[in-house]
């Protein structure tokens, strides 16, 4: 299913497909010729209302990819010709090529924050139990 949206040259996408087990939407916001991708995990199969809902709640707490240069094309907007586009994108499975190269930028910029997070706790593991260390030897010399 697809929901877009078109206001000042934005526009938002919202596929809902099949990935074995779960049931998963991809998020895309087209802006400025740049897209950005939020990844979803639904579980079972969501009904169109459910993810209605879902959007109208926590759309402020996706976690969006840093944006991509992406080609826009603008054409006429034929009812019938959308409709059929609609069917069309409907019957395909997976995400855009675009669309994935968003969400591999993301994981990666989540990786090196969770490197840096993860070696500052280290190195202040590594601190606490030094001084702690230096503190027992002081202890004992205190009475010399």
């Amino acid at each position: 299913m697809d929901r877009a949206s078109e206001e000042a040259g934005q526009q938002a996408v919202l596929r809902v497909f099949f990935e074995d087990p779960l049931w998963v939407g991809v998020f895309e916001r087209t802006s400025q010729g740049r897209v950005s991708v939020s990844k979803i995990t639904f579980g079972p199969e969501p009904k169109d209302y459910e993810v209605w809902d879902f959007l109208l709640r926590n759309y402020s707490k996706l976690c969006f990819s840093p944006s991509v240069e992406a080609v826009v094309k603008e054409t006429g907007q034929n009812p019938k010709r959308m409709r059929r586009q609609a069917c069309r994108e409907l019957r395909q499975p997976g995400i855009g090529t675009k669309s994935q190269l968003a969400l591999k930028l993301q994981q990666e910029e989540r990786k090196t924050q969770r490197r840096t997070v993860s070696r500052r706790q280290r190195e202040a593991e590594k601190q606490r139990l030094f001084d702690l260390k230096q503190q027992k030897r002081k202890e004992k010399h205190k009475g010399r």
